[in-house]
Formats: C-alpha cells, structure tokens, sequence
C-alpha cells in the first residue's frame, strides 16, 4: 500500500446513542425554539446520529415529547399540604400554577394534547381526592379539576402573551391602545377602564383560585337529578368518572 494512503474503515454498527442525550438535545431545542422546531431529523443532527437510528430508540415526534416531559416533576419537591380538603384543594391548584409558571417550555408541550408527565398525576389525584372529599360527586370532580386546570392553563398561557407583547410594545396596536373615543358609544365599559385596563386585570392567583374553588364546592350542596347532575344521561357513579374527561 502506498505510504501515507489510510486504509478505508470498514462499516461497523452506527455510534450507540445515549436516550438522556436524545431527551436532553429535544428539551433545549424546545427551550430555545419553540415545540415546532423539534423533529426527528432535527435532533438526529443535533446528537450527530441519523433519524433512521434514532428511531431505534424513539417511535415518533410525540413519544420524544412525552419523554422530554418524563421525570421533569421528580425533581421539584412536593410542598406540605393541609389537611382540610377545601384548603387542599387551593394548596395544590396554586401549586400547579406556580411549578408550569417556572417551566413555560412544559406547557407548549402540553398544548399538543395527551402528553403528560405522569409523575405530575398526584396533583390531578389531589384534586379529585379534594373534591370529592368536600361532597362532589365523582364526574363533578373531575370537571372541577377540568375547570382548574383551564384557569391555570389559560392564565399562563396569556401571561406569557403578555409578556411577549412587552418585548415588543411599537410592533402593532394592541388593546387596550386600538380602543378610541369613536367606540365609546358601542363599547362604553371597555373604553371608560381602558387607561387602566393594565392596573385592573393584575390579581392573586391564589385568591382567584379560591374563588373558582368555591364557586364549584358549592354544587355539593345542591339537589338534581342523577342524570342531569352528571352530565352522562344515565345514572351517575364512580364508573363514570373518565367520560367526562374524554370530552373535554
């Protein structure tokens, strides 16, 4: 052989993966671009690999994400609840707002639906339990965490709007700003608090929670009919209690 012509390696097995590598690459990637972003030949590239031998270890996009969010709540502590199942119920709501408020990136995950991370169920659990430990019914509870879970959601959702909006305020006329003396006629309230629509929409999670909390722990104290009271057109029970969500 020539001097100084290498040898051709032979082709072996491709370079083993590290699946804490792949999971790692697809949490920063969504950290720093966004949910669109990620895609199996996107961190195929990333981890230096193929999509074709990523996909030994990952089925699809949806399963990558799914293992992005795995374990992200093992590493947050679980705060001292109280023992009353109203006060409880507000501990954890509250709770849950504050960890997904620290980790926006967990909720554009979320947003694809059907994707959790299921060591963050005892929340979920805790509100059930909560719930029907203050008199709901099994079906009512579960719209009670429904309904909690779209105020935290929805409120997040819209603090990290606003927050995006404040980044860059001369972009375009956003209300409160589009709203002018010619529409005080048809939107009077709106327009009369506008110069203080800012001021007047801050408010306490907490405190809203506790309202929202109360206002569903007050159909424990109604009468109806089974049927109508659980939504399912038949006799209500603990049986039913996915139905419900698998509507939401």
């Amino acid at each position: 052989m020539a001097e100084g012509v290498k040898k051709k390696r032979s082709a072996g097995r491709p370079r083993r993966l590290d699946p804490e590598t792949i999971v790692a690459t697809a949490r920063r990637v969504i950290e720093e671009e966004g949910v669109d972003a990620v895609s199996m030949r996107r961190i195929a590239k990333e981890v230096g690999s193929t999509p074709m031998a990523l996909y030994h270890y990952v089925r699809d996009k949806d399963e990558l994400l799914l293992l992005t969010l795995a374990g992200v709540s093992a590493a947050i502590p679980r705060p001292e609840l109280p023992a009353d199942p109203r006060a409880r119920l507000v501990a954890v709501s509250a709770h849950m707002h504050g960890v997904l408020g620290r980790m926006p990136w967990v909720l554009k995950v979320l947003a694809l639906g059907d994707l959790t991370d299921k060591q963050a169920l005892w929340m979920a659990e805790e509100i059930l339990g909560s719930a029907m430990a203050c008199g709901l019914s099994p079906a009512r509870a579960v719209h009670a965490y429904r309904t909690i879970w779209h105020f935290v959601y929805g409120d997040l959702v819209f603090r990290a709007a606003m927050a995006r909006r404040r980044e860059e305020p001369e972009r375009r006329r956003h209300f409160p700003a589009m709203l002018t003396e010619d529409d005080r006629a048809e939107l009077p309230h709106l327009t009369a608090l506008a110069p203080r629509w800012d001021e007047l929409q801050e408010y306490d999670v907490t405190e809203q929670l506790s309202a929202i909390v109360d206002g569903l722990l007050s159909r424990a104290h109604r009468t109806a009919a089974p049927d109508r009271a659980e939504g399912t057109g038949r006799a209500g029970g603990a049986g039913e209690i996915d139905a419900p969500d698998r509507r939401a």
